[in-house]
């Protein structure tokens, strides 16, 4: 029993020391306090750019119709110039698969600014929290408006508040739901109430998920509803860029004069003053480190560097930093996981383009009809089908049917059809059996359709047909 057991000695808190919360401890309502910097301006005209995008894009015309509509009803979606049907589902599963490696490659390179940036619960709560502010005031009279008594001041207030977050959010539904149902009659049906109940429940309800996340529940759904924030970690190295203290700068914290001495005190650059919590949407001290809390917005970046060139001391104590930078190493830009990213999103990204160009503009399906044969007046057996034939083209076209690899049997249809900008056209055909078909009693036909214009452009479905044995 000659061995020693490991000790370690750890600090203590001082118990005449008051307990510092932040925010996102404390457990309360968390109020920013507004500030400027670089990041914060590239996140506004980034969110700015997001938010022409998505509110303008659908009040745009392409050809006498609204630009992007997902047609639910007739199973038809118009991306500006291009027509996409139920069977191009596979092209977007292919886009959703590129976005996600997409995101994943930023994620190596700098952790989570999609989340601080561009993310649809982020963007729609600063635009929430500059409504607040326009109404209660800044961060110190936010917190005195939530401890004062309610009075006619206070209720006006957060009735103002309430009316431009609900407002915010009706145009947000309103918008949403127009990419499904043309906006332009959404909208006048909603002004002139005359919606009908289903497209109301939708507005109300995508009016109230908006109001709710973005007004009341903002940074709980960032650190215990969304799945990101669980597995992001997973992705990042040693040289993945993240919002980060430099804490062998920074410790020991502590205020002090400008212009003094303070290295001589023992102290280093961080002043703590706290703007890097005040500042912080989800209410953390970025100083603890690295936490699931943080969306990388860089909010205390900016802060802090304001505060570093107040007191003339160098920006990025609060910075885009690495593991291995702040360990006194060098970041790494170029790595094998980064390049494997990069190789499979150029690879997938051409792929994706080739099917896009490579997409039939035209669909023809094959149903048999529910009887399994007939004999006619000839004595010949026949087999009757319904064909579907789909025009993806805004421009109306002319194709040949035909059969193809179907020896002994005839085709009775029209030779050509003339279909309008996107028609659907059933039509009824019939295959007759001409030559004797000895032992087999299910053969496979096929059917091709074929642009008159574009030969090439071309396409085949199959079915059976059934004669009786020795036939």
């Amino acid at each position: 029993m000659s061995e020693r057991i490991p000790a370690q000695i750890i600090e203590t808190i001082d118990p005449r020391q008051p307990i510092r919360l932040t925010p996102s401890q404390a457990g309360g309502p968390i109020h920013t306090r507004s500030f400027t910097g670089r990041f914060r301006n590239l996140r506004l005209y980034g969110a700015g750019l997001l938010f022409l995008i998505f509110f303008g894009t659908a009040w745009l015309d392409w050809d006498g119709r609204q630009a992007v509509l997902w047609n639910l009803a007739e199973h038809r979606y118009y991306i500006f110039g291009a027509t996409f049907w139920p069977q191009d589902f596979i092209l977007l599963s292919a886009l959703l698969i590129i976005a996600a490696f997409g995101l994943f490659a930023i994620t190596v390179v700098a952790g989570r600014v999609w989340c601080g940036y561009s993310c649809p619960q982020s963007v729609w709560t600063w635009v929430f929290m500059w409504a607040e502010k326009i109404t209660e005031g800044e961060r110190n009279q936010r917190i005195k408006l939530d401890a004062a008594p309610w009075t006619v001041g206070k209720l006006l207030r957060r009735t103002t508040k309430h009316v431009i977050w609900l407002a915010v959010s009706l145009l947000t539904a309103l918008t949403f739901i127009g990419y499904f149902t043309p906006i332009r009659e959404l909208s006048q049906e909603l002004f002139t109430l005359q919606l009908d109940g289903a497209t109301l429940f939708w507005v109300l309800f995508f009016m109230a998920a908006t109001y709710i996340n973005a007004g009341w529940l903002r940074e709980k759904v960032c650190v215990h509803m969304c799945p990101y924030s669980r597995f992001q970690s997973a992705m990042f190295d040693q040289d993945t860029l993240l919002v980060a203290y430099d804490a062998k700068r920074g410790e020991g914290r502590g205020p002090r004069k400008k212009g003094s001495d303070y290295k001589a005190e023992g102290l280093g650059d961080c002043i703590d003053c706290q703007m890097c919590v005040q500042v912080c949407p989800t209410g953390i001290d970025i100083r603890d480190g690295l936490q699931i809390d943080c969306i990388g917005c860089a909010a205390c970046i900016d802060a802090c560097d304001s505060i570093m060139d107040k007191m003339g001391y160098a920006k990025g104590l609060v910075g885009y930093h690495s593991d291995r930078e702040l360990q006194g190493g060098t970041t790494h830009l170029l790595r094998p996981r980064l390049v494997g990213y990069g190789v499979a999103l150029t690879l997938m990204i051409g792929a994706f383009v080739w099917a896009l160009e490579a997409r039939s503009m035209v669909s023809i399906d094959a149903a048999k009809d529910r009887s399994m044969f007939r004999e006619n007046a000839l004595g010949q057996i026949e087999n009757t089908y319904r064909l579907k034939v789909i025009n993806k083209t805004q421009e109306p076209q002319r194709y040949h049917l035909t059969l193809v690899d179907t020896p002994g049997m005839r085709l009775d249809a029209p030779a050509h059809l003339l279909l309008a900008p996107g028609e659907i056209l059933d039509v009824p055909v019939t295959v007759v059996l001409t030559a004797e078909q000895a032992g087999a009693t299910a053969t496979r036909v096929r059917f091709e359709i074929s642009n008159l214009a574009d030969t090439r452009e071309r396409m085949q479905t199959q079915s059976t047909f059934i004669a009786p044995s020795g036939r």
